[in-house]
C-alpha cells in the first residue's frame, strides 16, 4: 500500500513539473540569457534501461546536435567552465521501472556531433567533477564511483530536460533555471525540449529588450 501511494505521489509531482515547464512565463534567470557555452550531461541518478541501454546516451547526443543547429550556445564536452549545464533523462514510458545505476555514463572520452557545417569534435580529460553532494571540506569522500547495481526508478515515464547555472559550486543542488518534462520531449532528430527552450529564450530576450525601452 505504501509503495502504491509513493508511486501516485511521484507521478503527481512529475505532472506538476511538466505543467510548470510548459507555462508561458517569459522570465528566465539572467545567467541563461548571457551564457555562451553549455554542457549536456545525463542525469547522474538515471539508470540504464536493459531494454534500451543507450537511450540516455542517444538523447544526450541529440540534444547536443540540436543546440549546435540552433547556434545560440556552444556545446562543451566537460562541465568545467561551462556557463550552463543541461541535464537530460530519457523516460521509460512506465510509472515504475527496474534499471541499472551507472554514474560513469558521463565519463566519456569524446564525441563527434553532426552540424550543418560538418562535424563538431571534442575531447574530455579525466572524469566529470562532482556536481552535487556535500560541499568541499565537509568530510572524506571516496574518489571511486559506485559500482553499477540494480535499482528501481519511480515516476520516470517522461523525458526530462533541466537547465542549471554552471558557474556555481554543486550546480545540480541549486534551483534549475528552466525545466521541460514531456513524453518524447527528447525525441531523436527533432528534439521538442530544445525547441521549447529556444522559444523560452527568445521570449525572454524580447521581454528584456522591451523592459529597457524608455
Amino acid at each position: 500500500m505504501q509503495r502504491r501511494l509513493f508511486i501516485v505521489a511521484a507521478v503527481g509531482l512529475l505532472m506538476a513539473g511538466s505543467a510548470l515547464a510548459k507555462s508561458k512565463d517569459k522570465v528566465l534567470p539572467p545567467y541563461i540569457l548571457t551564457a555562451k557555452t553549455v554542457a549536456v550531461i545525463i542525469d547522474p541518478g538515471a539508470g540504464i534501461d536493459p531494454e534500451d541501454p543507450r537511450a540516455n546516451e542517444i538523447a544526450q547526443k541529440d540534444v547536443e546536435a540540436a543546440l549546435m543547429s540552433w547556434g545560440r550556445f556552444q556545446p562543451a564536452i566537460g562541465t568545467t567552465g561551462a556557463d550552463l549545464i543541461i541535464v537530460v533523462r530519457k523516460g521509460h514510458g512506465r510509472a515504475a521501472d527496474a534499471t541499472i545505476s551507472d554514474p560513469r555514463q558521463n565519463d566519456r572520452p569524446g564525441t563527434i556531433t553532426p552540424t550543418d557545417d560538418g562535424i563538431g569534435v571534442g575531447a574530455q580529460r579525466g572524469n566529470q567533477p562532482s556536481l552535487s553532494g556535500p560541499p568541499r571540506g565537509s568530510g572524506p569522500q571516496s574518489t571511486q564511483p559506485p559500482a553499477p547495481a540494480p535499482q528501481a526508478e519511480v515516476g520516470g515515464n517522461e523525458d526530462s530536460f533541466t537547465v542549471f547555472d554552471g558557474k556555481v559550486e554543486k550546480p545540480l543542488d541549486s534551483a534549475p533555471g528552466w525545466r521541460y518534462m514531456a513524453r518524447d520531449g527528447l525525441r531523436s532528430h527533432n528534439v521538442p525540449a530544445v525547441d521549447e527552450f529556444r522559444k523560452a529564450v527568445a521570449a525572454a530576450d524580447k521581454a528584456a529588450a522591451a523592459a529597457k525601452k524608455p
